[in-house]
């Protein structure tokens, strides 16, 4: 049995070694555009901060895994798909045959249509290679403008500002993390990391960036001139399927999977940021671009792909991010439910602040600033789907006590 895996990053990688376990005998190639070994992108922001060198970032240390596993890694980007000979071919005209095929080929960074966007100076910090160029650029005191105060954008600005940079971040939203926080919780990032020297401008976008002899010049949408060393584009990203035009494999804002990850198309499977999966509480199709969904799917995918029986359990938003030393979470969807309840508590001065979000008695959705003991019990509630009977009015009453209501009914439903 061939197994072919296009996308290297940690879904590719679970994948290739969950099919190894399962199938032994099989072949099993993992397919990487890169010139690097396989790594997290997710470590790409402590790179750049010099924490970790190149290895640090690699996904299995040991030199030898993959030899020692029996995963050929092959270089190459894959220009199309041809699922009636079960072939893929690359962009030097070769082909690769598979009896199964997992796309694992994740995101890819969106640029906006900005006049100057493609300036020498104007990176994204996506690959090590962007990371290379920008600590060129961006050391100790040179001015960097970053676009995007998104989850990718936060961890980039933790780096920056740990490199002594000077960083203005414009953000086109009307707080910063849109994506993954309340009004209220990201407000009150953007104040502490203003606070750490960070100039942040919400509902602000850039009309163009221009040259002004080794440095650049953007102007944003007001008419405000902000001269930047370096342009930093950190505003999303986008499933990587334009190498499947004409496969037969639907796609809508990512590719289309049931719980198997099996796409619509014979012996072709999915996983992670490329797919659009059922949600853990909608059951409707959606983006999620999180790296504990990768990997899950990964490994339900490749057990199927080996012959097994697995199912995904839906997508779970879970994101922990820290901004400048303030901890903040969100965990399941944390805007909440029509027809719902929710509770929230801010105390600003402190930077504490609680959100809970409840359908029926289940809590679907939380978000956390400040909180750091227990945390976990909020995603063992929104991912345990426990009931929680009177504990729901209680928690309305005071959110802080989510800690005992998980151990209550934790403990309750395992009776």
């Amino acid at each position: 049995m061939k197994h072919v895996i296009i996308g290297n990053g940690p879904a590719g990688v679970v994948a290739a070694e969950t099919v190894r376990r399962h199938d032994p005998q099989a072949q099993v190639t993992l397919i990487g555009e890169e010139p690097e070994a396989p790594y997290s992108r997710m470590a790409i922001p402590y790179f750049l901060a010099g924490s970790i060198a190149d290895h640090g970032t690699h996904l299995r240390k040991a030199g030898d895994h993959y030899d020692k596993h029996g995963i050929a890694l092959r270089r190459g980007r894959v220009v199309r798909v041809e699922p009636e000979s079960q072939t893929v071919v690359f962009d030097d005209d070769s082909e690769l045959g598979y009896d199964r095929l997992l796309i694992a080929s994740g995101c890819t960074p969106v640029k906006p249509p900005i006049p100057g966007i493609d300036l020498a100076g104007v990176h994204t910090c996506w690959t090590l290679a962007d990371a290379r160029a920008i600590a060129e650029r961006a050391g100790r005191g040179s001015r960097v403008l970053q676009i995007g105060a998104g989850f990718i954008g936060c961890i980039i600005m933790e780096a920056l500002v740990a490199r002594g940079a000077k960083l203005t971040v414009v953000e086109k939203g009307d707080r910063m993390v849109p994506r993954m926080m309340t009004e209220k919780a990201g407000t009150m990032i953007r104040h502490w990391v203003e606070r750490k020297g960070v100039g942040v401008r919400v509902n602000a976008g850039v009309a163009r960036i221009e040259a002004d002899g080794d440095a650049l010049v953007a102007t944003l949408d007001d008419g405000t001139r902000v001269a930047a060393d370096v342009v930093i584009c950190a505003a999303g990203v986008r499933p990587n399927v334009a190498f499947l035009a004409g496969s037969g494999v639907t796609i809508g804002h990512g590719i289309h999977v049931d719980d198997r990850m099996r796409t619509d198309v014979r012996n072709v499977f999915a996983a992670g940021d490329v797919t659009e999966a059922s949600g853990f509480h909608t059951g409707e199709r959606e983006l999620n671009a999180i790296q504990p969904n990768a990997a899950d799917q990964a490994r339900v995918a490749a057990i199927n792909m080996a012959g097994g029986e697995a199912h995904f359990q839906g997508a779970l938003a879970i994101n922990v991010l820290d901004a400048l030393g303030l901890i903040s979470t969100s965990f399941g969807q944390w805007w909440g439910a029509e027809g719902g309840q929710g509770v929230e508590r801010c105390d600003e001065e402190r930077y504490r602040y609680l959100s809970l979000q409840f359908r029926d008695d289940v809590l679907i959705g939380a978000t956390s600033i400040g909180w750091t003991d227990h945390v976990g019990a909020l995603r063992g509630l929104v991912q345990g789907r426990l009931r929680l009977g009177h504990w729901k009015d209680r928690l309305l009453r005071d959110p802080t006590q989510f800690a005992a209501a998980y151990v209550a009914q934790a403990h309750q439903a395992a009776a």
